[in-house]
């Protein structure tokens, strides 16, 4: 990998992290110090966390049979390489909300994150910052709204050629520097739902996405197996987002003193489902907070729910089956990016979760119709291990492996050659995926 007179390209030479690795180890015999596989990363964290934070980051909804779902639909859509294709510079920025990114990665709202690292969210948020790409909070975090916000605008304080990609014009109540958004648990009391989006928008969160899918955990046999519910336990974690809002401790400070799931039983999974209804209230609501940006629906499975977030007013959708930790036995969330792209895929934007783990993840979901995916586990992953450094490493890595399959599979442009390019895919019904394990490996 020659990395003298490499032409400048719109994104970052992101392979050359590959070249640093290799070279590193040539030269002075210094490893990665955990592997990127997926599968050996996963294993590998059962080392770096308590068995309440490695479950809690891996358990999926009665059997697991919806994450193994997800990742066979993966299996099942195939790359179909091309040759002799001009990739010396390869285009991986896209627009996403009016933030034009270096890569189409995001990195998805998950909870509770001092459950992997003591700096909980701090982690993640800085290093989408460092590196130009969106960050989304959710309400369920361990850190307070302002605190994360700080923690981006500091990652992308330190300019590099990643998040020197990102441009953005529009209204932002916080002064961002840096793309992020905010994921919205709502509970049944209005006014601590508006305190909240008051809050994002002040701190810079520029777009909301609302989780429909969890109003409740879904039933997941290996939290059971010892009261893996966080939030009961003395010295609680995951109610800084609730305990630094002053609607809700003018409401509550005394009944949370008394009873640490207050927060999260009445205010984030509190069992108690919404309607298109309510969501079209707070649609309004945000926009009037905000000057009128955009609002997603994080939770959609089929294409007939796709059309009524349409038809409430949303700019976005995230089509997610929540990782297999809500519904087990359900559809594989890529097997039905198809049919959600060909209803709504003309009219909004449309961002994959649940079981991306690969670069050739990233490239298929984009070929099937998204426009971003978001990532969760893999970032939980690699911040268990070494905080914001582990953090950095599996994105880096993430990113050189998606600029790596980009070059070698012949295709230059995330947006002209891929995105939405189903004669870059092929279907193969027949064949099993490798087990786990099944793989080169030390």
């Amino acid at each position: 990998m020659d990395p003298e007179n490499k032409p400048k390209g719109p994104s970052p030479h992101y392979s050359l992290y590959q070249r640093e690795m290799f070279r590193r180890g040539g030269e002075t015999g210094i490893l990665p110090s955990f592997s990127v596989h997926p599968e050996e990363l996963q294993e590998s964290t059962k080392k770096k966390l308590n068995d309440r934070g490695y479950f809690y980051a891996n358990s999926n909804a009665g059997l697991g049979w919806t994450d193994k779902a997800n990742r066979e639909a993966f299996y099942r859509w195939r790359i179909v390489p091309r040759t002799c294709v001009d990739t010396n510079t390869r285009d991986l920025t896209t627009t996403i909300f009016g933030h034009k990114i270096p890569a189409p990665i995001m990195f998805a709202p998950i909870g509770i994150n001092k459950l992997y690292t003591p700096l909980g969210e701090l982690v993640p948020a800085r290093v989408a910052g460092e590196l130009g790409i969106p960050y989304c909070l959710s309400t369920a975090a361990s850190q307070s709204i302002e605190d994360v916000a700080r923690a981006n605008d500091e990652g992308a304080s330190e300019k590099n050629e990643s998040n020197s990609v990102h441009e953005y014009s529009g209204p932002n109540g916080g002064n961002a520097k840096s793309p992020r958004f905010f994921q919205l648990y709502m509970g049944h009391d209005d006014e601590v739902t508006l305190s909240l989006l008051n809050r994002a928008w002040k701190s810079g969160f520029d777009v909301v996405m609302l989780t429909t899918d969890t109003w409740q955990l879904g039933w997941r046999p290996t939290d059971i197996n010892i009261a893996n519910y966080v939030f009961y336990y003395p010295g609680a974690v995951g109610n800084e987002v609730g305990t630094s809002d002053p609607v809700f401790m003018a409401k509550h400070k005394q009944d949370i003193e008394k009873d640490s799931g207050k927060w999260i039983d009445s205010s984030v999974w509190h069992g108690k489902a919404h309607t298109w209804e309510k969501v079209k209230w707070v649609v309004n609501e945000w926009k009037r907070i905000s000057g009128g940006r955009p609002f997603v629906i994080k939770g959609i499975q089929n294409a007939t729910d796709a059309k009524l977030a349409l038809e409430a007013g949303c700019e976005g959708i995230v089509v997610t089956n929540h990782a297999g930790r809500q519904v087990d036995g359900a559809v594989g969330s890529l097997d039905v990016l198809p049919e959600i792209v060909e209803a709504v895929g003309d009219k909004m934007t449309i961002l994959f979760d649940s079981g991306v783990r690969t670069g050739s993840d990233v490239f298929k979901a984009l070929a099937l119709g998204a426009h971003a995916v978001m990532i969760g586990r893999l970032y939980v992953w690699g911040m268990a291990h070494e905080g914001v450094h582990g953090c950095r490493h599996v994105l880096k890595s993430l990113l050189a492996d998606l600029d790596i399959t980009m070059t070698v599979a012949g295709y230059r442009s995330v947006k002209e050659d891929v995105h939405r390019n189903k004669d870059a895919l092929r279907y193969c019904a027949s064949g099993v995926p490798p087990g786990p394990g099944e793989h080169a490996r030390l």
